[in-house]
């Protein structure tokens, strides 16, 4: 079954936190060459994309509480324009179709910004994101400053970015935007458990990767929600390998961070497991380590724990498994003091995830970790990354790069992890490889 997000009920809860005199104006993303004048596929702005629906780029939304709340900007229907880049809904279709109050061409933004500030005395908006945004309008504001001369009505003096207010929202997903992740994990699941079926020695990473993104497209997704990272032996020690283009050979393990992107939202799961379908003794006591972490992790996955009690909870845990291997020495609490940890551990346990891979909303609350809350999204992935030419280090274990991820969503009990279905425990993977 297809689901989409509420985008009516984002605005509404957007609207909701905003006074009488206060609106929210956004510009959509520009569409950015890839070279020459080829030009990257289109990805819309995730504000504009989690308040509007809206996919297409040249847009403006105005936001204001009051009778006809939701207006939109956006290119106007052009036959000839179609008939090379695809077609538009205009703005008949932003009325008809994603329930704008009001719509008008782009090019109009300028002329109605002069009627539609009239009253605002707070604007939502990010300046020095796009120059000529920028003097478009500060050019806006001068006019409805001349016209406030006649009808005695506000104009904007003061600014406030709209992150500050729209991430916050964003941070806590409603019931839609769940149903919405829990379809993007479901094909991101797929994806991986296609990844272990077919890895093996003599496979190039880029046979896999080709493979976890069609099948991205295949379940119904967009594809991927970042650079996919297939990354065999030795590449999985650097962190965001995205080459993708080395022979698999028997005895290396192959890490694999993938995310399908489903309605815009994306997973993001991270696996490792042997190419030949068994781990090596090192191998496994690695992988050991990495899976006690994130179930270490796992256990502050809690409404009201602070964010940060999930990393420092992967940092204690990984730095006993690296005394244990011998990568350090001494007590724990000194080598974590010391940072000596992040020789082989050098990231963060996780992050926010939904319309970003790396998604909106703050980590702290003035100097402290702010707490989770039921309707938060986050990925736990500890790792364990020891160099090749890492000379301090046992030499069986020169080149092991391992990684495990997982998406939980926060709820008022236990957390609910909405990848658990792809294969983890070095014997789930042994026994999944084999088949």
């Amino acid at each position: 079954m297809h689901v989409r997000p509420d985008f009516a009920h984002h605005r509404q809860r957007l609207l909701e936190r905003l006074g009488a005199d206060e609106a929210v104006l956004l510009f959509g993303a520009p569409h950015p060459l890839r070279n020459g004048d080829s030009e990257f596929r289109y990805r819309p702005d995730s504000d504009v994309y989690w308040l509007t629906g809206w996919e297409q780029s040249d847009c403006a939304v105005f936001l204001r509480p009051g009778e006809a709340p939701f207006t939109l900007f956006v290119q106007p229907k052009d036959k000839e324009r179609e008939t090379w880049t695809g077609r538009r809904p205009g703005p008949e279709g932003a009325r008809e179709r994603f329930g704008a109050d009001a719509a008008f061409p782009i090019e109009k933004v300028a002329d109605e910004l002069v009627r539609l500030l009239q009253g605002v005395r707070t604007l939502h908006y990010a300046f020095g994101r796009d120059h000529d945004n920028d003097l478009l309008l500060l050019g806006a504001i001068q006019r409805a400053q001349k016209a406030a001369r006649k009808t005695f009505l506000d104009t904007p003096d003061g600014f406030i970015g709209p992150a500050r207010l729209l991430h916050d929202l964003r941070l806590i997903k409603g019931p839609d935007e769940i149903a919405v992740m829990r379809e993007a994990a479901r094909i991101t699941g797929e994806a991986h458990r296609a990844a272990m079926k077919e890895a093996r020695p003599g496979r190039n990473e880029r046979e896999i990767e080709a493979l976890i993104e069609w099948t991205f497209r295949r379940e119904g997704g967009n594809g991927p929600g970042y650079g996919t990272i297939v990354a065999g032996g030795p590449n999985a020690c650097i962190l965001h390998y995205i080459e993708n283009k080395d022979v698999l050979l028997d005895g290396d393990l192959l890490l694999i961070d993938a995310g399908c992107e489903y309605e815009l939202y994306t997973g993001d799961v991270t696996r490792t497991f042997p190419v030949g379908g068994k781990f090596t003794e090192p191998q496994r006591r690695v992988y050991e380590h990495v899976l006690a972490a994130q179930e270490a992790s796992f256990a502050f996955a809690r409404a009201g724990q602070p964010y940060r009690a999930m990393h420092d909870a992967s940092v204690r845990r990984l730095t006993e498994g690296m005394i244990d291997l011998g990568l350090l020495q001494g007590p724990v609490d000194d080598r974590i003091a010391d940072d000596s940890y992040r020789k082989y551990y050098m990231h963060g346990t996780g992050h926010w995830l939904g319309l970003d891979v790396h998604d909106a909303g703050a980590y702290v609350r003035g100097n402290t970790s702010r707490p989770l809350v039921a309707g938060n999204i986050v990925t736990v992935e500890p790792g364990l990354y020891i160099a090749p030419d890492d000379m301090d280090a046992p030499r069986e274990l020169r080149g092991i790069g391992i990684r495990i991820e997982d998406d939980l969503l926060i709820t008022d009990g236990e957390p609910e992890n909405l990848t658990r279905d792809i294969p983890k425990t070095v014997s789930e993977i042994e026994a999944f490889c084999a088949r």
